[in-house]
Formats: structure tokens, C-alpha cells, sequence
């Protein structure tokens, strides 16, 4: 099942829907106008067949709005230096590889939908981009055995972690590098994990104005999905609707010098789980 959240410019509010091809099915008539996509995702597993039962009303895509999938989530925690190419990409610029998972938080204010503007503000000099496999957490749980940690997720997204490098070191944590408003663009739709054979094994592409930039596929992790959570469960409860940014691969903008500027497009596919698309756009005076 792909979820997703949707507004149209002659309705008011954002309505959840399930997308199936060029179309999407409005379940709003079922679960509400502005219903929780984090509520829905906590009771996923009870409501998945009267979900699947819902046939119309039925949109074309191309006539809606996509929002962020998730809008609302507790926490968005992402992990540093997680593709092996993409830590070597790092240590060649005089980078310190960590020794053990690396985690930082991207505030939640920074969340942005799939085709929505990104702003390059005016107090960020070098403004870069980051191709990640999104988690999506299911279920409430704590102290996760890495063989069981799928069975807390609820689906997987395209992320964006457009990151503000000349705000990194100002912040150990890398926060306020990492969440400057906009800059979390998630999406476009979440695809439930049963529509996924392997996550560990997908391939990620990113091109910035058509220009093929990252290139991989998820194999390269350092850390994978289930070490992630297994990991991150024995500090912290994770909830559902929690977002996990899995690492990028190599080729961002830093080590070439390389940085976003307003009128570049972003354009992310990962097999399976659809493409995002964003603008750079200058910040507005």
C-alpha cells in the first residue's frame, strides 16, 4: 500500500489517500478531512482491510497536491557517515570517521513536501543535498532485537538531506546544520514495508538539473535498517510515525566544491518507492 497525503487548491484541507498508479483513492470519507497520518500508521495493521476495501472516490495524481506523507512525526533522526564510499569520500576531506553509529536530529520544523520548494537562505553559504532511504516506524518499541526490527517498521519514503555544511560545525550535534526550515523535503508517498522485498537492497539516484549525481544502492551501509533500530531502541522509545534517515551515499556537493543554488532543481528516485522533486529557491526578502 503507498499512503499519502494530499490537498487540492478547491478543497479545503489535506486528505489521506492510497495511491495505485497515476491515481489516488481519497479515503477522507473513512478516516476524516486532516486526519493523522501518524494515528493512521499506529493502527495500521487493524484498519488495513476496510483500507483496501475503499475503491472511490478516485483522483488523478496530476490533479492533487502531494504533502509530506508524514507531517507531524515525534522525532526525525538521521545518521551520519553510514555508506562506506560516502566515508571515504569524508576521510579524503580530512573527516574523522566514527567508530561507532553516528546520530543527529533533524528538527522536525524542517519537513517539507516532495515537490515543494527548498529556500536557499541568504545566511547559508554552502547548501548541499543528500539522497537517504526514509524509515517510517510502526509501532511503539523499545529495546528492539536486531531480528525482529522489521517488524516495527510501517514503510519506507525518498528523503532529502539538504544539509547547510557552513552551519555543521557550529553545532557539534550538526542540528542547526541540518534543520533549517524546508530543508527535510520526505515523500512522495509512504510504501508499506509488505510491498518491499528487500530495503537493504535498493538503488538510489539523485540528479541535480538532470545531472546524475549519487548513484548506488542501499548494500553499501555501514550500519543497516536493523542495526539502526536495534541500536537507537536501547536510548530511546521509538513511536510510530518516528522517521529514520538511513545515511547517504557518496557524491554530494561538499568534497567538489559544489553547492545548491536557487533555480537548480533536486530531482531523488528509489526503486520502489517513487521520485521527489525540488526547486531551490532564494529566500524571500
Amino acid at each position: 500500500m503507498k499512503l499519502a497525503r494530499f490537498s487540492q487548491a478547491s478543497v479545503d484541507g489535506v486528505r489521506i489517500g492510497r495511491v495505485e498508479g497515476d491515481t489516488i483513492i481519497d479515503l477522507s470519507a473513512f478516516l476524516g478531512v486532516n486526519a493523522s497520518m501518524r494515528h493512521l500508521i499506529a493502527n495500521l495493521e487493524a484498519l488495513k482491510g476496510q483500507l483496501d476495501a475503499i475503491k472511490t472516490p478516485i483522483l488523478k495524481l496530476s490533479d492533487v497536491t502531494l504533502e509530506a506523507p508524514i507531517n507531524d512525526p515525534q522525532k526525525y533522526l538521521a545518521i551520519g557517515m553510514n555508506y562506506k564510499e560516502h566515508a571515504e569520500e569524508a576521510r579524503a576531506a580530512g573527516i574523522t570517521i566514527p567508530t561507532s553509529q553516528m546520530w543527529f536530529n533533524k528538527q522536525v520544523s524542517c519537513i517539507n513536501g516532495p515537490f515543494a520548494p527548498v529556500v536557499k537562505w541568504t545566511a547559508v553559504e554552502k547548501c548541499d543535498y543528500e539522497i537517504e532511504l526514509a524509515v517510517v516506524i510502526g509501532k511503539k518499541c523499545h529495546q528492539v532485537k536486531r531480528e525482529d526490527a522489521r517488524s516495527v517498521v510501517a514503510g519506507y519514503m525518498v528523503s532529502n538531506d539538504v544539509s547547510a555544511r557552513d552551519w555543521l560545525p557550529k553545532s557539534p550535534t550538526f542540528t542547526l546544520g541540518k534543520s533549517w526550515d524546508t530543508h527535510g523535503p520526505i515523500g512522495p508517498w509512504i510504501t508499506t514495508d509488505d510491498e518491499i522485498e528487500d530495503p537493504l537492497n535498493l538503488e538510489m539516484k539523485l540528479w541535480i538539473n538532470n545531472e546524475l549525481r549519487q548513484n548506488h544502492r542501499t548494500n553499501d551501509m555501514i550500519y543497516n535498517i536493523w542495526d539502526q533500530i536495534a541500536y537507537l531502541t536501547q536510548v530511546m522509545t521509538l513511536e510510530p510515525g518516528d522517521i529514520i534517515a538511513t545515511g547517504t551515499p557518496s557524491g554530494i556537493g561538499a568534497p567538489k566544491g559544489i553547492f545548491l543554488q536557487p533555480g537548480d532543481v533536486m530531482r531523488l528516485e528509489i526503486e520502489g518507492l517513487g521520485t521527489i522533486e525540488n526547486p531551490v529557491v532564494a529566500e524571500k526578502a
